[in-house]
């Protein structure tokens, strides 16, 4: 019998033995005006962690883990700290091409002809690579490191996706005056403090050193703007960087909040990963039934059955040609016992009463093994009286 009809078979008689028999197959066609209940019930509570698959098919929609805030902070950090790293070779990048400009350009007559244009293009191309692309580095290696460090490799085209959902203005109003909505609002506000408090704190301490740019030249002055603009600039992302780690643990308590799933998706999952659990005991019992049926089939090869003789029956074959010793063709407890002996008897095969042999066979010997060695003796003595009454002579 092939596995999708002893399956289908145990399906229809779970089904049978089921009311609500719809769920075991989900091709079977529901008639539309039967009420599902479920739909009163007001939907279970989630309170089950999300399982492997449910956390997979979330991150394959582009449903991850990442805290926003905290990349922005990072990557703004390090963008400002290689800023000042390379502030002096900037600052002479630049500075050499617009002396260029006032000196050698400036001599130029023809200058702003389609002949040089292009010198003057690409010229101003070279110096913006040179002084940008090393920012600009630093910008997409630090982008790329928190993301990956925070999300891993993810490809997925799930999220480019047109929902219409999102330029529905009651949805809108939705989202805003949400829990999210409001949590986004607080996170602004907290953002918007601190910013200012640690702006306002630095600022506080540089007093005395603005009053004295007056007696600086334009140079010293613009030197000093640039390096207090940074200073703050990069205390400011510190301090944003702590709101990202606080921002990060509440995203992790949305995001394992959102997947939760309850006890009945869980159970469904199951089912579908591991099979209906009634079908699979009917399909058990259709494997166990064919079991017996091949193995009462042998019983009538056997030469003899051994009984216990009520609880155990083993029925025992042995032909030197194909074995050196005697083979267990069948063997079964209480109701199986009775069958095999009823078979038996049908087909005029030796039934031999035998309490501790018997028992001996039916824990040490499998269905197909041979008889183990300390149990040769005893078993040639019940073949020996079995053929003695047939009147065969047989050796071994």
């Amino acid at each position: 019998m092939s596995i999708v009809k002893m399956y289908k078979e145990a399906e229809d008689e779970a089904i049978a033995h089921c009311p609500n028999s719809s769920r075991f197959d989900p091709l079977l066609k529901v008639n539309s005006l039967k009420m599902n209940l479920q739909l009163f019930a007001g939907g279970e509570e989630k309170t089950e962690k999300a399982t492997p698959k449910k956390r997979s098919e979330a991150r394959s929609q582009g449903q991850v883990l990442q805290s926003r805030d905290l990349t922005a902070a990072v990557v703004l950090l390090l963008i400002l700290i290689s800023i000042r790293i390379f502030a002096g070779n900037i600052y002479g990048e630049i500075s050499a091409f617009i002396k260029r400009i006032f000196t050698e350009y400036a001599n130029i007559e023809d200058l702003f002809t389609f002949n040089l244009l292009p010198r003057l293009f690409m010229d101003t191309v070279i110096v913006l690579l040179k002084t940008a692309m090393p920012i600009l580095a630093v910008a997409a290696i630090s982008a790329y490191i928190i993301s990956y460090a925070q999300v891993g490799f993810l490809f997925t085209t799930a999220t480019l996706g047109v929902k219409l959902d999102r330029i529905n203005p009651l949805n809108g109003f939705k989202r805003i005056f949400s829990l999210q909505g409001v949590v986004e609002l607080l996170k602004s506000l907290v953002k918007v403090s601190i910013i200012g408090y640690t702006a306002y704190s630095y600022l506080s301490g540089e007093v005395y050193n603005v009053l004295n740019l007056m007696d600086m030249d334009v140079m010293s002055i613009a030197v000093y703007i640039g390096s207090t603009a940074i200073n703050v600039a990069i205390r400011i992302c510190v301090a944003l960087i702590f709101i990202g780690i606080a921002d990060y643990g509440y995203q992790w308590w949305q995001y394992e909040k959102n997947l939760k799933m309850s006890k009945h998706e869980v159970k469904e999952e199951f089912k579908q990963a591991e099979g209906n659990p009634e079908v699979k005991a009917k399909i058990k019992q259709k494997q166990r039934q064919i079991s017996m049926r091949r193995m009462l089939a042998d019983v009538p090869k056997a030469d003899v059955v051994i009984t216990n003789p009520t609880h155990f029956a083993v029925a025992i074959q042995y032909d030197s040609e194909v074995s050196s010793a005697p083979t267990v063709i069948a063997k079964g407890q209480d109701f199986v016992a009775q069958r095999i002996k009823e078979v038996a008897k049908e087909n005029k095969v030796e039934i031999v009463e035998n309490k501790p042999l018997a028992r001996s066979l039916y824990d040490a010997v499998d269905i197909g093994e041979a008889i183990p060695p300390e149990l040769y003796q005893a078993v040639a003595e019940v073949l020996a009286f079995v053929y003695s009454l047939k009147g065969k002579d047989r050796a071994g």
